[in-house]
């Protein structure tokens, strides 16, 4: 992996650590994000097409609103290289699954990696529970280890706590 470009689309808190351990592994990092940080040491921010055409690795971490619901469709994945892998941790709707599928069947997408789907759990006709070699669907788990229940369960308390004394953080605006 070292020397590869790992490209992020959405840099918040979960993508930020998600470049770290890019890093760790030599990777270079190219991040698309609506808010570009003023210094991010050894991060290079790009526009979404940018990223798409550079990225071995395209990960997503980003929110699902009405702006990136389906945003991962046939469109998308055609200024992608067809060696890269597609990476989408955060939220199903993200992708137009079938079309995503179909780039799999094709060729056209390297490797797709997904612990999360659209409808969870997912019918048996879903289009991207197929026999597919270069395909891992998990069920969403990526944060089922002890101590990331743990760190979740810390984050509620103290969100909760911080709204009853006025103070509300990490609030959601729609």
């Amino acid at each position: 992996m070292a020397g590869r470009t790992f490209g992020i689309i959405g840099y918040g808190q979960i993508g930020r650590k998600v470049a770290v351990l890019a890093r760790a592994f030599g990777m270079k990092v190219i991040a698309s994000t609506r808010t570009v940080p003023e210094d991010e040491a050894g991060i290079r921010f790009a526009s979404q097409d940018e990223l798409l055409a550079e990225a071995d690795v395209v990960s997503l971490h980003c929110p699902l609103t009405e702006e990136t619901r389906g945003m991962v469709n046939r469109a998308f994945i055609a200024k992608m290289k067809r060696t890269a892998v597609l990476i989408n941790t955060s939220r199903g709707g993200l992708l137009h699954e079938q079309e995503v599928a179909d780039a799999l069947r094709e060729g056209r997408l390297c490797g797709v990696l997904l612990d999360v789907l659209a409808e969870e759990p997912p019918p048996a006709s879903h289009p991207l529970l197929i026999p597919h070699q270069r395909l891992i669907v998990t069920p969403h788990m990526a944060w089922a280890s002890q101590a990331a229940r743990e760190r979740l369960l810390a984050i509620a308390a103290d969100n909760i706590r911080a709204y009853l004394s006025g103070a509300p953080q990490h609030v959601v605006h729609r």
